[in-house]
């Protein structure tokens, strides 16, 4: 493996990102610099540091950053759930996003 593109968690991270953002476009506007940017950050960072970390020159560095990028999944999980108790978004809107998070969550 060449490249962090290369791997299959990052580039599903990625995609599931997209999908985050474009869902956080109809958030009140009043979330712009609470839960909609709490949640926007802990979307990128999943993706951001297993890029990182597979820059490391370090087995261990690696699964340092391997093990923050699961933590930031369960942090985005939640928030969404608190986006759809709060009504700001339907269970159903997040059905592609949940799909891929518990694909990623079984395969990190």
């Amino acid at each position: 493996m060449k490249s962090y593109r290369d791997l299959i968690v990052w580039q599903k991270l990625v995609t599931m990102v997209t999908l985050v953002f474009k869902l956080l476009a109809d958030f009140p506007y009043e979330e712009e610099f609470g839960l909609t940017s709490q949640t926007k950050r802990s979307s990128v960072s999943r993706s951001s540091n297993i890029a990182e970390g597979f820059g490391r020159n370090y087995t261990k560095d690696y699964a340092r950053f391997l093990q923050i990028a699961r933590g930031s999944l369960f942090e985005m999980q939640t928030q969404l759930q608190i986006a759809v108790n709060l009504s700001f978004i339907k269970d159903v809107d997040l059905e592609e996003i949940k799909s891929l998070s518990i694909e990623i969550e079984k395969n990190a």
